[in-house]
């Protein structure tokens, strides 16, 4: 069964940084599109950023184009999401999730319990 566990949340000023990190219990996590996903108090889930099974291609939204970079360590089964340039929009509870096949934009299978990310002003 595969778990996901995501970390690095927490209480940032605007125009900070923080890094998320999302832990897999899966030895074939190396062979799974990965992403992160996003959802503020009263709104919807929002699609943030997807990486291929190699790390060799990226899918970023573009409310974070230029200022949030997904990456993923194989070896450790791990995958990240640097946030640069923070903005108190960008509170949210961010969570982690394994796809399904290659497309960033087909279904997820597996999610994480979320990380929260709150940006003062």
């Amino acid at each position: 069964q595969v778990q996901l566990v995501e970390s690095g949340g927490g209480l940032v000023q605007a125009g900070g940084s923080l890094r998320l990190s999302c832990a897999a219990s899966r030895r074939t996590f190396s062979s799974a599109l990965m992403g992160w996903f996003r959802q503020a108090p009263g709104k919807e889930r929002e699609f943030v950023a997807a990486i291929s099974r190699s790390g060799g291609s990226t899918y970023d939204a573009d409310s974070v184009k230029g200022r949030f970079t997904i990456s993923r360590d194989n070896a450790k089964n791990t995958v990240y999401l640097l946030m640069n340039s923070l903005k108190p929009e960008d509170t949210a509870l961010y969570y982690c999730a394994m796809g399904r096949g290659s497309a960033w934009n087909g279904a997820y299978d597996y999610w994480g319990q979320g990380t929260q990310v709150t940006v003062s002003s």
